[in-house]
């Protein structure tokens, strides 16, 4: 009987001490938003970079998901994507017990009321830059009770690439998507990624909306630094791997050429009295020529590297050359 009155006791005395917690627990928003003195403008969030000890590295990692291949231009080298790029990162001021507010565990606050690292692309053209539709950025950042946040980014984004068509247009291309902390040194802010190689490669296929000429063969990520002369900077690159999609190529530019190579041999077997063989000839010539014409505004004017398919349609032109002299000296021979 006692120790049943004793465990009756016990239980009122939790369940007081119960109810009590849940009295005094916050269930709103704006609650936890004052426990984090984010309901008034706070100039130290704004402006500082949130570490209590500031000799602490804050650790930027990255998500850059590639769901969109807009064009590739040989002549500028430059290629056009669509990119959605993630952020993470700490606020060793932001922090709360999730069981003090109802389980809330996380929270929107905008952007402007809290120190946001500048993270800028190298190497990049903005050929839009008076389009504001080039780039969606969120306004707002997602804070979870541990400090940890993330914002996101799209954009359309234009970036030089040098480019090797020597194999051309069987060719497969290396282009460097680098972010680089421009306002931190690498001693204040690391970049890193939040997912490897393989994980960002199938997810930007699974996202992928568009490629047209282009596939998406590989992504790596490299993580390093530059300097600017006088201090560095962390810098991380997506190498991005292109694979061109020849058969358009091939059935509107060499399988016609290779026709009329053969169709210039063909024209050994003509006649030269019925005077038609001449006229034949000079007709293939032409028709290589204009083929040279669509290959010069394909292709950009280099010296290093000449693609095959140039030196190809050189080649031919040059046999075709050398078939009409042929066929006007037998002509001239013949009427001598």
């Amino acid at each position: 009987y006692v120790l049943s009155l004793c465990s009756g006791l016990d239980f009122v005395v939790l369940f007081a001490a119960g109810f009590c917690s849940t009295l005094s627990s916050d269930c709103t928003y704006y609650g936890l938003l004052e426990h984090l003195n984010l309901t008034a403008s706070n100039t130290g969030l704004e402006m500082i970079r949130p570490v209590k000890n500031w000799t602490t590295t804050t650790q930027v990692n990255l998500e850059m998901v590639l769901y969109g291949i807009l064009g590739v231009d040989e002549k500028s080298q430059t290629v056009t994507t669509h990119i959605w790029v993630t952020k993470h990162w700490t606020n060793e001021f932001l922090r709360w017990n999730q069981s003090d507010f109802c389980g809330i565990d996380e929270v929107s606050v905008p952007k402007a009321k809290l120190w946001i690292p500048e993270i800028a692309i190298y190497a990049t053209l903005d050929v839009i830059a008076s389009d504001d539709s080039s780039i969606h950025e969120d306004p707002w950042v997602i804070v979870h009770p541990d400090g940890s946040m993330f914002t996101f980014l799209r954009q359309r984004l234009t970036f030089t690439c040098r480019f090797n068509l020597y194999k051309f247009p069987f060719d497969s291309q290396r282009c460097n998507i680098t972010f680089i902390s421009m306002d931190s040194s690498v001693s204040s802010l690391v970049l890193g990624s939040a997912i490897n190689d393989s994980v960002l490669m199938v997810t930007s296929t699974q996202f992928m909306i568009t490629q047209g000429e282009w596939g998406l063969k590989d992504i790596e990520l490299v993580s390093g630094n530059i300097t600017n002369g006088w201090r560095y900077h962390s810098t991380l690159s997506y190498t991005v791997t292109l694979d061109r999609k020849p058969f358009l190529y091939v059935i509107n530019f060499i399988i016609p050429l290779v026709y009329l190579l053969f169709l210039d041999l063909a024209s050994f077997s003509i006649s030269v009295d019925s005077g038609e063989k001449f006229g034949f000839k000079v007709t293939v010539l032409l028709s290589i020529s204009v083929l040279l014409l669509i290959l010069k505004d394909i292709l950009p004017s280099t010296e290093v590297d000449l693609p095959v398919i140039a030196n190809l349609c050189v080649a031919v032109f040059t046999l075709v050359w050398l078939s009409v002299l042929e066929s006007m000296l037998v002509s001239f021979l013949l009427n001598l």
